[in-house]
């Protein structure tokens, strides 16, 4: 029997906080990219479905953690717009003491189209998120069982990275939309601190590529490489072995923004209470797939008990719940 745990365990989520704005395509990208204009690229979509999401993946994974019965803290920086995402959070119980607001700049900005099979372009105005290198891991009071280093600005996920490694804090480096500001040495050195990587299968190729080291070579420095691969589950890699996470059946598939964020939130989840690779990989594959039947980040509900049973019906095991 698989264990989901209550009581709340805190993480330090260093990330993002932005507002997404989702535009849908009612098409394919691909029927209107020609390979061979590509260097002359100048398309236009008409997205007729709209809508503004509170996003970001410090509050994404938060919000996250918060629904399995955790405390993650969001380390972040936000403009000043934040007051109604601010409100948001505080009436969620999701605590917002190392969130800096700065009034000079707007808060990040996410701008992102979906078309008909799930492809996403997405255009990001960081805004605050470029001081957040502002926030110091040593300033947070609370006992830290871990961190994870999610995209966010450049000098930021340097220093976060650097502060948790000197403080003794095992933390995620998830890279995310991040990775293509870092060159081989850099990302090697992120990977050198890290106790986890976790990353996509696109970043997964593009890592490989700046560092040159493969899954062998990865899990020779961390405990665990983590690689995503949306419908098809995810491989973790382990110095014990590789082990391959189904993918958990959505009941229905209507936005994959922020499954990623939901996903790791499993993952952070399963390593705060010692669950083995196997439940935590299946914990964060049934919480993307319960994302993605939510539009936006952060509108998808469970209660731990309904999270057990999901959980039975795709994995044919039993959560036990502890309040």
């Amino acid at each position: 029997m698989a264990d989901i745990k209550g009581g709340a365990r805190t993480a330090l989520i260093c990330g993002s906080v932005a507002y997404d704005t989702i535009l849908v395509f009612p098409d394919r990208f691909k029927t209107h990219i020609m390979p061979d204009k590509l260097h002359v690229l100048n398309v236009s979509f008409l997205v007729p479905e709209m809508r503004r999401e509170y996003g970001g993946c410090a509050a994404n994974i938060a919000y996250n953690l918060h629904l399995l019965g955790d405390r993650g803290l969001p380390m972040a920086t936000a403009g000043h717009d934040f007051g109604p995402y601010r409100d948001r959070l505080h009436a969620l119980g999701i605590e917002l003491e190392h969130v800096r607001v700065l009034e000079d700049a707007f808060t990040a900005q996410a701008f992102i189209t979906t078309d008909l099979d799930d492809n996403q372009i997405t255009a990001f105005h960081p805004g605050a998120m470029q001081q957040a290198h502002l926030n110091r891991v040593a300033d947070v009071r609370a006992e830290l069982r871990l961190g994870i280093v999610a995209p966010d600005g450049r000098q930021a996920m340097l220093e976060h990275a650097a502060q948790f490694f000197a403080a003794g804090v095992p933390f995620i480096f998830d890279p995310g939309q991040g990775l293509p500001m870092f060159d081989g040495p850099e990302l090697t050195g992120f990977i050198d601190q890290a106790t986890w990587v976790a990353v996509n299968d696109y970043e997964w190729g593009l890592l490989q590529r700046k560092t040159g080291l493969s899954a062998a070579d990865i899990v020779e420095r961390v405990e665990a490489l983590v690689v995503t691969k949306g419908a098809e589950g995810s491989v973790i890699f382990t110095r014990g072995g590789t082990l391959a996470i189904p993918c958990a059946k959505p009941r229905g598939v209507v936005d994959p923004t922020g499954c990623g964020d939901a996903y790791r939130a499993g993952l952070i989840h399963g390593l705060l209470h010692g669950l083995d690779w196997p439940t935590s990989g299946r914990i964060a594959s049934l919480l993307g797939a319960i994302k993605i039947e939510s539009r936006g980040p952060q509108n998808h509900r469970f209660t731990r008990a309904e999270f057990a049973r999901r959980y039975a019906e795709n994995f044919g095991d039993n959560l036990e719940i502890n309040p």
